[in-house]
């Protein structure tokens, strides 16, 4: 695989917490649980991130609160604060903006770079440890980072010696990098695809990409030759830069499907507080809604609504999608939940609006 392209994928380690043990320096070395409050083990929000020591302990991401507190009910909870992630957020990203021709945030805390002028794999490695040590002496924080010809092996790679880890993957090594690794690596392939390819004794990206793509088609439909291909390396994404921002989201994928309307509420209450105070920091406005749930087979489907005017006001968006989350749950278990918020207007911080009264 030679494409030309030399792509940068960061990814921060353990954000969340991370930021708030740079705050907090006592919390460094502890398990760590961001998210909603366990209240002794009965609440029902989720984890948004947990340090590595709470990982340990069998706590993940996504994972519901409750389930993070029974795991290890010594565990330092701390309720996010978004103003203080984002401030950190804009910072590293600058940082990465000013290494790039190309740059595409995808999350608060990860980002795609092309550094193709870089000219060659060892020069762009070079710049990955330059990115990392900017990062640590200026935030404190660690990051991961894969550098690959293209975007999907640029992110599996990554994640491939987390935490404080650099990958690098020239183009002739896609292949032994991508082959030996469980099909689990490749984005979107979850627990019940990965339970369907096993038993058509599919278990690493190698098995994958030798499975005739007929076969593939047959069982998951385009699906199918699409995870043909990704497991071969093959992806053409080009790093899309963006001027600003034009829609804010977030989402969560659940260890296990779930038809919990209360769970998932209260979820998308996380999601909506998340999104909100994020776009007050900035001083934007919203107008519109989107709720986005996926079934158990990757059927996704979505709902908007759309306000007659701009808003800032986090207790409206919360409502307005579990309006939305209500019409799209139909008995079916979810896999992911996603919000986002768009329509977006840049307002003078100085403006009086309405919602400042309240």
């Amino acid at each position: 695989m030679n494409t030309g392209r030399i792509i940068l994928h960061l990814d921060m380690d353990s954000f969340y917490a991370s930021v708030e043990a740079g705050e907090h320096p006592e919390l460094k070395g502890k398990p760590v649980v961001v998210g909603a409050d366990p209240k002794g083990g009965t609440g029902r929000g989720v984890v948004s991130t947990c340090s590595y020591e709470a990982r340990a302990c069998g706590i993940h991401s996504a994972m519901p609160i409750s389930r993070a507190y029974n795991l290890c009910p010594d565990a330092i909870f701390v309720r996010p604060s978004f103003p203080l992630y984002n401030a950190a957020s804009r910072r590293i990203m600058e940082i990465l903006k000013r290494r790039s021709g190309k740059f595409q945030q995808v999350s608060i805390d990860e980002a795609f770079l092309d550094i193709s002028s870089s000219g060659d794999f060892r020069a762009a490695a070079e710049t990955a440890l330059e990115i990392r040590r900017e990062i640590l002496e200026k935030e404190g924080l660690t990051c991961s980072i894969g550098v690959a010809p293209a975007k999907i092996v640029a992110k599996i790679a990554s994640d491939y010696r987390k935490p404080d880890g650099l990958t690098v993957v020239a183009p002739e090594e896609v292949e032994n990098f991508l082959f030996p690794l469980p099909v689990g690596k490749i984005p979107g392939i979850g627990k019940k695809t990965g339970a369907e390819l096993a038993s058509m004794d599919i278990r690493t990206i190698g098995d994958l990409a030798g499975t005739d793509i007929q076969v593939l088609i047959g069982r998951f439909g385009r699906w199918g030759l699409h995870m043909h291909s990704l497991a071969h390396g093959a992806d053409d994404d080009e790093v899309l830069e963006r001027e600003g921002y034009k829609s804010a989201s977030r989402e969560s994928t659940f260890e296990q499907d779930t038809d919990d309307s209360r769970f998932l509420a209260a979820v998308l209450d996380e999601l909506a507080d998340d999104i909100s105070q994020g776009l007050k920091k900035d001083g934007v406005l919203w107008k519109t809604a989107t709720v986005k749930v996926r079934y158990q087979g990757f059927l996704t489907h979505t709902r908007s609504r759309t306000m007659d005017r701009s808003t800032g006001d986090s207790a409206t968006l919360r409502a307005i999608a579990r309006v939305l989350l209500a019409e799209l749950l139909d008995g079916r278990k979810v896999r992911l939940i996603g919000l986002r918020a768009s329509t977006l207007e840049k307002v003078d911080n100085a403006q009086r609006r309405i919602d400042d009264f309240f």
